[in-house]
C-alpha cells in the first residue's frame, strides 16, 4: 500500500526541483527526504526520481504518482472542510463567481435556493478562475462560477467542468464610428483602434487574435470592469471587445456582433468530483443551470434582442433601460 506522506514527499520534490528545497519546506533533513523516496520506490517496484547536478527530474512512474498524490491531497482537504462543517451547528455552502457571471446568474439563482434551504449559510465569494479553481479544488469553495476563452479550463485531478452557457463577444463602437452601421465584424477591421480592455483575459485573447491576424494591438486603456471599459468608449477612448452578459453600451455607443470564427466566451460550474452526493451542492448547481438556461415558452435574450437595444441606443441617445 501507497504512503501517503511519501506521496506528499515525492510531490514536494517535484515542485521544488530538489531533495534539498523539497527538505526545507517540509522541515525535513535532506537525508530524511531521501530515505522516503527510496522507500516509496521499494514499494512501487520501479524508480521515481532520477538527481542529477542540474536538479531533479521525475520518472514516468514518479509523474504517475505525483498526479495521484494531487488527488489525494485535494480529496482530503474536502474531506477535511467537510467535517469541519459537521461540528457546525448550521450547514454552510461556499460559492465562488466571477464578477459578471454573478451578476448575470445568481440573482435568478439564489432567491430560489435561499428560500428551499433557509437552513444553510451560504457565503459568496468573489474570485477570478485560476483562484476559484484553487479554492474549489483545495475545499475553501464547494461550487464556482468560472469561464474560459478558449474552452474549458485545464482541470486537475478531482474537479469537474460543467457547462452552463455560451456567452458570445461584441464589439462596442464610440459614438460617430464610420463601421456603426454594420451587423458584423471582425476584429481585424478594427486593427488600426485603440482598444479598451475590460479584463486581463480579454487582453491574452486580443493579443493571439492581433498576431494571428497580422495586426498590432494598440492599448488605450486597461481595466478589470467591462461596465466601466464600455464608460470609456462612449468617452471616445477606443473601442472594446465585451461578453454579451456584461453590453450596457452608454448612450451614443454602438454594439456590433463579432463574426465568426471567433469563439465565445464559455461559462461553466467548477465542482469537487465526489464519491457521495453533498445535497446543497447539487441544489445549487441545479439553480445555477436553470438560470443560465431560457425558461420553457420564454423567449431568449440573444444577438438579435441585443442588436435592437444597440440601434435604440444610437438612434435615440439613450441607453434602453
Amino acid at each position: 500500500m501507497l504512503d501517503v506522506h511519501r506521496l506528499r514527499v515525492l510531490r514536494a520534490v517535484a515542485e521544488h526541483g530538489s531533495f534539498n528545497r523539497a527538505a526545507a519546506a517540509m522541515l525535513l533533513t535532506p537525508s530524511a527526504v531521501s530515505q522516503h523516496i527510496a522507500a516509496l520506490e521499494r514499494s512501487v517496484g520501479h524508480p521515481v526520481a532520477v538527481r542529477s547536478p542540474r536538479g531533479v527530474t521525475l520518472t514516468e512512474a514518479g509523474r504517475l504518482l505525483v498526479e495521484a498524490a494531487e488527488a489525494i491531497s485535494a480529496e482530503l482537504d474536502q474531506v477535511r472542510h467537510a467535517i469541519d462543517r459537521l461540528a457546525s451547528v448550521r450547514q454552510r455552502l461556499t460559492l465562488a463567481t466571477f464578477t459578471s457571471g454573478g451578476r448575470h446568474l445568481l440573482p435568478q439563482a439564489l432567491p430560489r435556493f435561499v428560500a428551499a434551504y433557509p437552513e444553510v449559510e451560504l457565503t459568496v465569494l468573489e474570485a477570478e478562475p485560476e483562484a476559484a479553481l484553487a479554492m474549489v479544488r483545495g475545499g475553501g469553495a464547494d461550487l464556482a462560477v468560472a469561464y474560459a476563452f478558449d474552452g474549458p479550463l485545464p482541470l486537475p485531478p478531482g474537479v469537474a467542468w460543467t457547462p452552463l452557457l455560451d456567452d458570445p463577444l461584441w464589439l462596442v463602437l464610440p459614438p460617430g464610428h464610420p463601421l456603426a452601421g454594420r451587423e458584423a465584424l471582425g476584429p481585424d477591421e478594427l486593427g488600426g483602434a485603440r482598444w479598451v480592455l475590460g479584463c486581463l483575459r480579454t487582453e491574452a485573447f486580443l493579443r493571439r487574435y492581433a498576431e494571428q491576424a497580422g495586426f498590432e494591438l494598440r492599448v488605450a486603456a486597461s481595466t478589470t470592469d467591462y461596465f466601466f471599459a464600455q464608460t470609456l468608449v462612449g468617452a471616445g477612448v477606443g473601442v472594446a471587445l465585451v461578453p454579451q452578459v456584461c453590453l450596457a453600451p452608454p448612450a451614443g455607443c454602438t454594439a456590433v456582433r463579432v463574426e465568426p470564427p471567433v469563439p465565445p466566451r464559455h461559462i461553466g460550474l467548477l465542482g469537487p468530483v465526489r464519491h457521495r452526493a453533498q445535497p446543497y451542492a447539487q441544489s445549487l448547481a441545479d439553480a445555477l443551470r436553470a438560470a443560465a438556461a431560457p425558461a420553457a415558452g420564454e423567449p431568449t435574450a440573444g444577438p438579435a434582442d441585443v442588436a435592437d437595444a444597440a440601434r435604440t441606443t444610437r438612434s435615440t441617445g439613450r441607453a434602453p433601460g
